[in-house]
């Protein structure tokens, strides 16, 4: 009911709402110091390399041409699609997962993700979505990438497609037909910001390098050959000069007069100014995978690996980009899918992540609840760590390993280490074994005692005998006994 105040019996005021504010947008285009649109009546790319060249986002598209800029984009959206994919069910219903699964089996997947991803190198992909009714169901059938310099935003930021019977404006796309994918837009921008833009110039200088490098090594890559003439020669003679000279660059053979002389001449000291269109190009094409990698260590020859290891570690955070970017759009199309045949309802949803990172993360998580005294069942471990029925004991997956309890089992294990150590020990090491090894080496000896020779004999004797020993038996006897100590240790590591 309307509050307010009736200042005559039947004039009634209306107090003002202080929620109404709230309500409206204040900073609108309209009002904004740059006034309404102009006679296009829809949104220009603010990008300012289009704006300076005056053409649309399909110069662009001839970037791709460049080997460097097409095998950059190709591992960036390789790396997305070797990414594992899934559907997480979080608290949906198992009729609204189970739906949403067949319906993306029939879908090339990879064809999608790589159309999608071209938002991270135009801005912006729109993408159109084919309708089915199977079931008594509306499903999505197929997702297709379409040019994204057919279509334009207008002033509420609403996707147009530049239709030729739609006029200037543009014809406004019906609701749950189209998905874009945008990179980094914004209310000021919705067209996105495209990784290409950063590329463009490089690109050109790039060119412009080869094709100066292009004329330098023509003109002063091979050795030039110089004829003289007579002076006074009639020019009919100089020309037939001319010609024999050309022949020759190209047959290696030439024909005249006696007197004319030719002449090679290297282009010697011209190695420095060469260097200078290397260097060019070298600088764009760093300044290209930095644009589009993150980083320049992993295409360079002077690279290190712990370099290249670095310049990896860049790439995952822009791949982990690229994949949200398409994560959010593959999530929209099934939000379209569930509010038209469950309505609103809790729904799953459809991730890329590295399995790596995953199982990482999983662990130590996992350990650290172990270590708070949290009992984990076999089933739990199965599951998340794709093990096989048997390979788990149950009276050891129950068992919290805290603090504790994993110090007092390993102080047991390393009592009983040592106890089987001891005991193999001296199953080795006895006085009778022992005495069996050294008897064959000291007898000899041993002999000389008993027939009374002196001590400076005995030590002349045994340093005679000492290379003589046979000490075969001692020798295998203590490798042995080092064998079961390094065989008792491991298992006790272990």
């Amino acid at each position: 009911m309307a509050q307010g105040l009736y200042v005559t019996p039947t004039e009634f005021v209306a107090f003002a709402d202080p929620r109404r504010p709230l309500m409206r947008t204040i900073a609108s285009r309209e009002r904004s110091p740059a006034g309404i649109l102009g006679f296009t009546q829809w949104l220009p790319n603010p990008d300012v390399i289009l704006k300076s060249l005056g053409r649309d986002i399909s110069v662009y598209r001839e970037l791709r041409a460049e080997p460097l800029v097409g095998s950059s984009i190709r591992r960036r959206k390789s790396a997305v699609k070797a990414l594992e994919r899934g559907l997480t069910p979080r608290n949906a219903d198992p009729a609204v997962v189970d739906f949403l699964r067949e319906v993306m089996e029939g879908w090339d997947i990879d064809r999608i993700i790589g159309e999608l991803l071209d938002a991270a190198f135009f801005g912006y992909q729109p993408a159109e979505l084919t309708w089915v009714k199977r079931h008594d169901r509306l499903q999505v059938s197929d997702i297709v990438g379409k040019p994204p310099e057919w279509f334009s935003f207008d002033d509420g930021n609403q996707l147009r497609f530049r239709a030729n019977q739609a006029g200037l404006a543009g014809e406004l796309l019906p609701p749950r037909k189209f998905v874009v994918a945008t990179q980094d837009a914004t209310f000021d921008n919705p067209y996105g910001f495209p990784d290409l833009s950063m590329c463009f110039w490089p690109v050109a200088f790039k060119k412009g390098g080869w094709r100066f490098w292009m004329r330098f090594t023509e003109k002063y890559g091979s050795p030039w050959l110089v004829g003289k003439h007579p002076r006074g020669t009639a020019d009919a003679e100089i020309d037939l000069l001319l010609d024999s000279l050309d022949k020759m660059v190209e047959d290696a053979v030439a024909v005249i007069p006696n007197d004319s002389t030719v002449e090679i001449i290297e282009s010697a000291g011209k190695g420095a100014s060469s260097d200078i269109y290397r260097h060019l190009i070298e600088l764009a094409r760093s300044e290209i995978v930095i644009a589009l990698l993150g980083q320049n260590q992993t295409t360079e020859a002077e690279t290190t690996h712990a370099s290249a290891q670095a310049g990896l570690e860049v790439a995952a955070d822009i791949r982990d980009g690229d994949a949200s970017m398409v994560m959010s759009a593959i999530n929209q199309v099934l939000r379209f899918m569930v509010e038209l045949n469950f309505g609103e309802v809790p729904m799953p949803s459809w991730k890329l992540w590295a399995q790596e990172t995953i199982d990482e993360t999983q662990a130590k998580r996992d350990l650290s609840l172990s270590q708070a005294a949290t009992l984990f069942t076999p089933q739990y471990f199965m599951r998340e760590y794709n093990l096989q029925p048997g390979d788990l004991r149950e009276s050891a997956v129950m068992t919290p390993l805290t603090n504790a309890a994993f110090a007092e089992t390993q102080a047991e294990e390393a009592g009983l280490a040592e106890d089987e150590l001891e005991h193999a020990l001296e199953s080795l090491i006895t006085r009778g074994q022992r005495d069996n090894a050294m008897q064959p080496i000291l007898a000899p000896l041993f002999a000389a005692v008993e027939q009374g020779q002196s001590p400076q004999a005995l030590m002349g004797m045994l340093a005679e005998m000492y290379p003589r020993m046979a000490a075969d038996r001692l020798q295998a006897h203590l490798a042995r006994i080092l064998f079961v100590a390094n065989i008792a240790g491991r298992l006790s590591a272990q």
